[in-house]
């Protein structure tokens, strides 16, 4: 089995902690534990905010971290999601609809790439990074002062439509890359590509 080296810089610490509490996290919101939940996600979600800041401030952006942090991600959001049906399903019960929408997209964003690409993707698509935030500071509210309507609507239109760009983006992509930006960029690499 070869070898993975995973350079211990700053981001790929903060996607390692968040990979690490996981199943501790996890663990909490199983058991019913709120309040100890709650602080854990928030503190998942800010970290998941510094990494990704601090690698492309200081040029520390690598493949392998930008996979540890989609991965890192990946968790955090499945936190998120079973947070919501252990503490906030009264909250959500009115909106499961779109909510059930939101989520059905999001997992098939990955199993459209596990199916064609066999790994979990890393597009890091500019609408999913801003989508990242909008529903980041969604979840820090939910679980720290509670379920705000507009809001919400706000935070699952933006996913579904990031979402469905990301699908996109596969579907276009013939091999799975980072830092793809979005599809506007990926149709005019494969215009340049294909007059050359």
């Amino acid at each position: 089995m070869p070898k993975i080296n995973i350079p211990l810089n700053i981001p790929n610490v903060l996607s390692l902690y968040r990979l690490l509490a996981f199943p501790f996290v996890l663990y909490m919101a199983l058991k019913g534990y709120e309040t100890a939940f709650a602080t854990f996600i928030c503190i998942n979600l800010v970290t998941d905010i510094l990494d990704g800041f601090i690698a492309r401030t200081f040029n520390m952006v690598t493949a392998i971290g930008a996979r540890l942090d989609s991965l890192a991600d990946l968790g955090t959001y499945i936190l998120a999601f079973v947070g919501v049906f252990c503490f906030k399903a009264n909250d959500f019960a009115p909106h499961l609809p779109s909510f059930l929408v939101f989520t059905g997209l999001f997992i098939f964003c990955d199993l459209l790439s596990l199916a064609k690409f066999k790994k979990l993707p890393s597009l890091h698509l500019y609408s999913w990074k801003i989508g990242g935030y909008i529903q980041g500071i969604f979840f820090f509210v939910l679980f720290v002062f509670g379920f705000y309507t507009g809001y919400y609507y706000f935070m699952v239109t933006w996913g579904i439509l990031a979402f469905l760009e990301h699908i996109c983006v596969q579907l276009v992509l013939k091999e799975l890359r980072s830092n793809a930006k979005g599809l506007y960029w990926v149709l005019k690499d494969r215009k340049d590509n294909e007059q050359h």
